[in-house]
């Protein structure tokens, strides 16, 4: 198998271990080198046939212009929202991601950590605990609840395969048609399109997001969608936080409209963690770690890596966004 000239441009702060695992799973093969941003660009990418972009967000215009060799420009994770995907197809480079599979166990047990917190009041219960305040905050159980999944892709379905398994009901919503075979093994008590998402909103007690953020899905949970939800009712976002109203979710909060919210992602990171919304008891968020894993650090290295073993075979890549 040919050696490819592959170049890897890291988020430095983020080098362990995604980065690490990259190299490891690619340079013995391959001429790997790692971008420094603090030499000239257009010399390193010289003869350079695939750059590894962690998550999309280090490449510059500037980036794919020196890359005049590369045959494929591969992101080190699944969203693209942030990736200047139109320019870089101007340049004719193929563009490939690591799809949902990869990561999507994570993204769905955190998604049920959220689900349990909020359904066992663990922010009121931990502060009870420091105030000396014991057999207070009470609970629900989710057997017989509805858990709303909003994008029945690969992170959807584990979560509802570990929902199904608490006696929670799947209420799910898709643009594509879900293969039988996975129909037939989750069971879904709904399966429905974009056209049912509103009956779902406003049935689910537990609604969680999973989709792509794009021009179709930026605010699907707008304010009228929000004030659909039961006043019980908590929301999840492991997603995208763009894909929410903030503000009218914030109020809906604030106001005692919602029941709670478990929140990995928003709008505009870092947030003020100082906002009040964050300092409700409803309200559980932790700082974009639903994806970060070891786990699927290895797994999006092992995709990185079979695009690069394919290319050198005259192969097609995998999982192509261009």
């Amino acid at each position: 198998m040919p050696r490819q000239k592959v170049l890897l441009l890291p988020l430095t702060r983020l080098f362990h271990p995604w980065c690490d695992d990259v190299i490891q799973a690619i340079g013995g093969r391959h001429d790997l080198s790692v971008f420094d941003e603090s030499h000239p660009i257009v010399p390193q990418f010289g003869g350079v046939d695939v750059v590894i972009d962690h998550g999309g967000s280090v490449g510059t215009r500037e980036m794919m212009d020196a890359a005049t060799n590369a045959r494929l420009w591969q992101i080190l994770g699944t969203g693209f929202d942030h990736f200047d995907l139109d320019y870089i197809r101007t340049r004719r480079i193929a563009v490939a991601n690591c799809p949902g599979q990869f990561s999507s166990v994570a993204l769905a047990e955190t998604a049920f950590m959220f689900i349990l917190m909020l359904a066992h009041k663990y922010p009121q219960a931990a502060s009870n605990f420091e105030s000396g305040v014991f057999n207070e905050a009470v609970g629900r159980e989710l057997n017989g609840l509805n858990l709303g999944v909003i994008g029945f892709g690969a992170s959807g379905q584990e979560l509802a395969r570990r929902a199904k398994a608490f006696g929670m009901r799947i209420l799910a919503i898709d643009v594509r048609t879900i293969e039988p075979e996975i129909l037939r093994e989750i069971k879904p008590n709904l399966m429905g399109t974009p056209a049912d998402l509103d009956d779902v909103v406003s049935e689910s007690d537990f609604l969680s997001l999973h989709l792509h953020l794009n021009p179709a899905t930026r605010r699907i949970m707008d304010a009228r969608r929000i004030a659909l939800m039961k006043s019980t009712a908590c929301l999840i976002n492991v997603a995208r936080g763009a894909l929410v109203d903030e503000s009218a979710l914030h109020q809906a909060l604030s106001n005692g409209k919602l029941g709670g919210a478990g929140l990995d992602v928003f709008a505009q990171e870092p947030p003020d963690p100082n906002l009040p919304v964050f300092q409700l008891p409803n309200v559980v968020v932790t700082p974009h770690i639903a994806g970060v894993t070891y786990q699927t650090s290895l797994k999006r290295a092992a995709c990185a890596a079979e695009n690069v073993d394919r290319l050198a075979q005259g192969l097609a890549p995998l999982y192509r966004i261009d």
